[in-house]
């Protein structure tokens, strides 16, 4: 049999990726065999290890995939820091959040899957540290905006960057995981609300 091409490799390996997602979404992380994902895939078990470790680094490469839309949206929102609005970039990122949600089915799938679908214990005990480390860049970000408003006396003058970038952080992942875990809400116009709220409360009067 002919060696495969790097191309026809690079499909193989989104082909497990995408496998991936769909047999931990459908069973949850903790109860997914390499090889059940293997046989979704349409591959052996050997074509899997092929391109991955195992199944954390497999979880891994479906997090960085199905993430990549997310951090390029918020990225273009939040990365530059002579806009003349930096309250309305990050409340625009926000927005960018649950439109993704809406529209992005793998990233959507992904992001259910870290939230409700996985158990950090065992193999997957130190993960949940990496996740928590990934999120440094999205919290420097937003503390570059924050500072950026105060310098420009956007800010309310009593609030501080570093406490108010941490304050965003925790209700972008609280944000995501109420959309996630209820679907009665997901199509609700309140979003726009609330997140207009959060971030006009700490606006210069």
């Amino acid at each position: 049999m002919a060696r495969k091409t790097k191309a026809e490799a690079e499909l193989t390996r989104l082909g497990i990726i995408d496998a991936a997602r769909a047999v931990f979404y459908a069973r949850g992380v903790s109860r997914t065999s390499l090889e059940e994902i293997a046989r979704a895939a349409g591959v052996t078990r050997g074509a899997v290890y092929w391109h991955f470790k195992g199944k954390t680094d497999l979880f891994y490469a479906m997090r960085e995939q199905g993430r990549q839309a997310f951090k390029v949206a918020i990225d273009r929102e939040l990365a530059d820091l002579s806009i003349p609005d930096p309250l309305a970039a990050i409340e625009r990122a926000l927005h960018t959040v649950i439109e993704l949600l809406r529209t992005d089915a793998k990233g959507r799938q992904t992001l259910e899957i870290m939230v409700m679908r996985c158990e950090y214990v065992d193999e997957f005990a130190h993960v949940l540290q990496c996740l928590a480390d990934s999120h440094e860049d999205l919290l420097q970000k937003l503390r570059g905006q924050y500072a950026r408003a105060a310098e420009l006396g956007q800010l309310n003058a009593r609030l501080q960057a570093q406490p108010l970038a941490m304050e965003t952080l925790v209700f972008l992942l609280g944000m995501v995981q109420r959309w996630l875990g209820d679907k009665t809400v997901r199509d609700s116009p309140i979003w726009a609300d609330v997140i207009h709220a959060h971030v006009e409360s700490k606006r210069a009067a």
